[in-house]
């Protein structure tokens, strides 16, 4: 199967994109304009990204991955293509509150030492007065 779309680096341009006959112009540029690609001036099948100093790598990989999200088939050069190349290592942050979390649903989920073991929990009843019966001298004072 033919790709829809190529990227790859170009010398002049940066990252370039380019639309096969696979997919209509009108569309292509759509979707290309739409992922912050611009058409390069005196050459309509070939595009550029906008913006060249703001994360290029990123901001392509992330244009193929949308692309090909969208059902189209995407060749991309080794460096830009998301699938092939592992993503940019992020800081290693601690997460108190998931930590906090793993240790409350492990207590919760572990046998309290006070309950004794076979026997279900006890339940006890207070009793209440049936009726409260007010004093004759209470009644009086009203």
């Amino acid at each position: 199967m033919q790709p829809h779309f190529h990227f790859s680096l170009h010398p002049e341009h940066g990252v370039a994109a380019r639309a096969t006959a696979a997919i209509a112009p009108h569309l292509a540029a759509w979707y290309l304009q739409h992922e912050q690609f611009e058409p390069v001036p005196d050459r309509p099948d070939l595009y550029r990204l906008a913006y060249p100093g703001q994360d290029v790598r990123r901001r392509t990989r992330q244009s193929v991955h949308d692309l090909r999200r969208h059902g189209f088939t995407v060749h991309a050069d080794l460096s830009l293509d998301p699938a092939v190349t592992a993503a940019p290592p992020r800081p290693s942050q601690s997460n108190c509150l998931t930590e906090r979390r793993a240790r409350i649903a492990q207590a919760a989920s572990a046998r309290s030492p006070q309950q004794r073991t076979g026997a279900g929990p006890q339940i006890t009843a207070t009793t209440v007065p049936a009726a409260v019966t007010r004093s004759p001298a209470v009644s009086r004072t009203r």
